[in-house]
């Protein structure tokens, strides 16, 4: 019999293998796979004890105390076993998760169902060094009781919310809608954004630019006074009138402009009447935390906030850098800690004198946190050996991954290293405009004098404007009374001047970055929350993105303006952050957690209860979403409301030809009455008629809907005249009070538009499946169409990707068997069968490495995982292949998965218990 060993378990294959390595053959090293209970999400995890109870679908019993009941998922019952096994031959358990909330968390779990019989002990690293795991070792700890019940009493917290009021949503809005206490502030942020971009009202001004060009540079000056009065710039102006509200301000439109330039192009000589130097200096920014690594992440490489915390996560937990050894090449992913231990500041000091020289530090730099309730002292965001510099990496790691590193050092470098000198110069140049006036111009330039930090790292900006003035820009030398001429015969030339029209711009909306920077701001949410928040709000449907933008669907307004009307104290912004507070007041022991939760379910003298929120009276929700504003010819109020199938608009009170269905990429703030009332009128005047199919006699018509155009034959029986076609209106219906069948529809293909599509086409398409003959085994049809995946060839449950669209209607009989009796290819390309590249086996379980259409990917034969896109499938290891198939196992399902061209409907939330997301 082996002699027992310490057992020590992390969340995840990667991080054990990196343990692994450290600890060597004295200790087994084991992985949860994460959380390994929770609430129940589903009524068939709901224990039998409790079914009947009014809370059961909670999980948490609110009557006694709020005693949460855990179960075990079906999908982590295999790997309690296997830990379990292990446990058997353990001399005592190291319970060696992350060092925040949710891994302490973990650990108490893993107690709580293991039930250990040897020796427990916590051992917590901020970075998997083996320094840092030998420290851990030496000083190890009990579980922290605080910390597990904060985290617990979020969980339960999250829960009482979400389930309490993702219901009223799915009755009062639309099925498959949630609430959460961080997520529904979140959107409620981006609603009023937009509702800010709605209330817009664009101001116009006009001034001038002058182009000028002194020791062999051009520059730029712009016109800043007339006389002593200010001319107008875009701050003068009220943003919800766009009307002038500065005093002593001079307001020029396009005549006045024009004819000033005129002027003062020919009243040269200009004289130089003002220079002003200023020498300053630049300090760094602080090491990363979270945020601040999601937001420059987001600015600089234009990754999403899931993509930043994937890359940081396996940084953070061990990469093979090429000797055969593993180790982490960050610190801690998960903290609003800008804190740099002494050991970090001798090594980033060593480095920084040997990379650029003794002149670039002098003295190590200590930096205050100041976000709002940080947790634990954790360290920043750091390397692990500043000596491994981003381009010893090259090759080594994941492209993604590498340019995440890169900012990392970067930004601890530079935080270390000394002040940049800059001297700022402001040039006045004064020129006679029409009636006498005294036009005055000015120039601004920065000049670096020593870089300092900037060798290493320049802090990246969301406002692209604040981001250009930070620049560098050389001015010419010059002194006052200096003349400037046209002719080149003065050391500043004017080129030329042009009037300058400018506009006010709405408020900008959202993006990821600026996003998680607000949060932060305001308090709410906390480090491990920011991406999964916001991965869940774009999942929902709440938002959608232009580009870097977060826009809000119109579902959207309809919660907030539900939520805010009806349970504003628990979307409000103070009330969140409260909550933060509370709880890590109880993470610090200074709170108790029931009084906390009982508190903010059944309220007290001063708080107003979730439950008596809820059953305070009925939740009117039938009014509009939107007030778009009046019908310029009727005087009928136009409004967005949402409906069974999503927002439509509605003109007075509706009825046929008086509504149309939105688009799902209308932004609202963009969405104007004009363009309300277009939508309208195009589905009231019916779709377009292409012609007539000479077959049947009935009309063909283009017709477009909410997941693009179409070409219908005949026309849409219904119960009523005027009848909704999917965002069309066809008149004429025969059939009433009986069903009838739908008639034929087929998508246009790619190229085709409603405006160009023809009859011919459109018949085309209309005639698929095309059946090309009979298979001579079974004498079944062979047939061609289009599907999700392109165009292809059938028999039976058999199918083959054809080459080209034209395919479909030109391939013959000989073809499509040659095709069908092929061994199955990729879709969409010719390709060569899969391609197994390797098989990787370890006890009795074997994971294969195949070559798939979208690249290499992983599989057990149940579940597939594509692997990640810069990675060598050459070295993927059997513990980094199951842990990517564990996070494609508990990945959100895709709402296209198995919905063809249309998505799917949302579940009904009636009959068992919906997850509703609550962070």
């Amino acid at each position: 019999m082996a002699a027992a060993k310490p057992l020590v378990i992390v969340e995840s294959p990667a991080k054990a293998k990196t343990l692994g390595r450290f600890l060597g053959a004295k200790y087994r090293v084991e992985a949860s796979y994460g959380h390994i209970r929770d609430l129940p999400e589903s009524a068939a995890e709901v224990p039998k004890e409790i079914k009947e109870k009014e809370w059961g679908r909670l999980g948490v019993d609110v009557e006694s105390d709020f005693k949460p009941y855990y179960v075990v998922p079906t999908d982590k019952k295999k790997q309690v076993t296997h830990l379990r096994t292990a446990l058997k031959d353990a001399s005592e358990v190291l319970l060696a998760t992350d060092p925040d909330r949710e891994g302490e968390s973990i650990s108490w779990h893993l107690t709580q169902v293991l039930k250990p019989k040897v020796p427990v002990r916590r051992i917590v690293f901020h970075e998997i060094t083996e320094d840092a795991v030998k420290e851990a070792l030496e000083n190890p700890s009990d579980l922290n009781e605080n910390l597990v019940r904060a985290q617990e009493s979020r969980r339960i917290l999250d829960r009482l919310y979400g389930y309490t009021l993702s219901p009223l949503l799915w009755k009062k809005v639309q099925t498959g809608l949630s609430a959460g206490r961080v997520q529904s502030v979140a959107v409620r942020l981006i609603v009023e954004r937009e509702e800010e971009r709605r209330a817009f009202r664009p101001g116009v001004y006009w001034d001038l630019e002058a182009r000028l060009r002194g020791d062999g540079r051009g520059f730029l000056a712009t016109l800043v006074r007339l006389n002593d009065q200010r001319v107008a710039s875009g701050k003068d102006f009220d943003p919800q009138t766009g009307a002038l509200r500065g005093e002593n301000v001079r307001l020029l439109d396009e005549p006045a402009a024009r004819r000033l330039v005129g002027a003062i192009e020919r009243n040269v000589p200009w004289t130089v009447s003002s220079v002003e130097q200023k020498p300053g200096t630049e300090r760094p920014a602080p090491p990363f935390t979270t945020s601040t690594l999601t937001q420059e992440a987001s600015r600089k490489l234009g990754f999403s906030t899931e993509r930043t915390m994937q890359a940081a996560q396996r940084l953070f937990q061990g990469v093979d850098i090429g000797n055969g050894e593993m180790e982490g090449l960050i610190t801690y992913h998960r903290t609003d800690s800008t804190t740099l231990s002494e050991k970090a500041l001798q090594e980033s000091a060593r480095v920084i004198r040997q990379m650029f020289g003794d002149e670039y530090y002098d003295g190590p730099r200590r930096y205050q946190t100041r976000v709002k309730n940080a947790q634990e002292a954790h360290e920043a965001i750091r390397p692990t050996d500043f000596r491994l510099a981003p381009s010893q990496l090259e090759g080594i790691l994941d492209p993604g991954d590498l340019k995440i590193y890169d900012l990392v050092w970067k930004r601890t470098m530079a935080s270390q290293m000394v002040d940049a000198r800059v001297l700022r110069t402001t040039i006045e140049m004064s020129a006679i405009g029409p009636d006498g006036e005294t036009a005055v111009l000015t120039a601004s330039g920065k000049a670096i004098e020593f870089a300092g930090f900037r060798r290493a790292y320049v802090e990246g900006s969301d406002d692209p404007a604040a981001e250009l003035e930070e620049q560098e820009t050389i001015l010419p030398q010059c002194r006052v009374g200096d003349r400037i001429h046209t002719d080149g015969s003065t050391a500043i030339t004017l080129l030329g001047a042009e009037p300058k029209r400018h506009e006010t711009t709405p408020p900008p909306r959202f993006t990821e970055a600026s996003l998680i920077k607000e949060l932060e701001r305001l308090g709410i949410g906390r480090p491990s929350t920011y991406a999964p928040t916001i991965a869940t709000i774009v999942r929902r449907g709440y938002v959608f993105r232009q580009g870097k933008a977060l826009v809000p669907s119109f579902t959207a307004f309809a919660v907030t303006k539900l939520l805010r009307e009806h349970f504003g104290d628990f979307v409000e912004i103070d009330f969140t952050a409260e909550m933060e507070e509370d709880l890590d007041e109880i993470s610090r022991g200074e709170r108790e957690w029931i009084t906390f939760l009982k508190q903010f379910y059944y309220g007290d003298r001063k708080h107003r209860g979730l439950l008596p929120a809820v059953e305070r009276g009925e939740v009117k929700a039938d009014y509009p979403v939107l007030d778009l504003g009046d019908d310029p010819e009727t005087g009928e109020p136009v409004r967005v409301r949402i409906g069974r199938f999503g927002p439509f608009v509605q003109v007075g009170d509706g009825g046929p030809g008086r509504t149309a269905s939105l688009p799902e990429d209308v932004a609202p703030a963009d969405l104007i009455v004009e363009k309300a009332l277009e939508l309208v009128r195009a589905k009231a005047e019916g779709p377009r008629v292409l012609g007539v199919d000479p077959a049947t006699g009935q009309n063909v018509y283009v017709m477009s809907g909410r997941y693009g155009a179409y070409v219908q034959l005949g026309e849409t029986p219904e119960t009523v005249r005027g009848a909704t076609v999917r965002g069309a209106t066809v008149r004429g219906a025969k059939v009433r009070g009986q069903k009838a069948a739908k008639p034929k529809r087929a998508s246009l293909q790619a190229g085709t538009t409603e405006s160009t599509v023809t009859l011919d086409e459109a018949l085309k398409l209309l005639s698929l499946p095309r059946v090309v003959g009979l298979h001579p085994d079974d004498n079944e049809p062979i047939t061609t169409n289009f599907g999700r995946f392109g165009p292809y060839v059938r028999h039976g449950s058999e199918f083959r990707s054809l080459d080209s669209d034209a395919d479909v209607f030109t391939i013959t009989l000989e073809g499509a068997l040659a095709l069908l009796r092929a061994p199955k290819q990729s879709r969409r390309r010719p390709a060569a069968p899969k391609r197994v590249l390797r098989e990787l086996t370890q006890g009795n379980t074997t994971v294969r490495v195949l070559e798939g259409r979208y690249g290499p990917y992983v599989t057990d034969g149940t579940t597939n995982a594509s692997i990640p896109r810069g990675s060598n499938p050459e070295a993927v290891t059997f513990e980094q292949a199951l842990e990517l198939l564990e996070a494609r196992r508990n990945a959100a399902p895709s709402p296209w998965r198995g919905a063809g061209r249309r998505r799917t409907a949302a579940p009904r939330a009636t009959g068992r218990v919906r997850k509703a997301a609550g962070a």
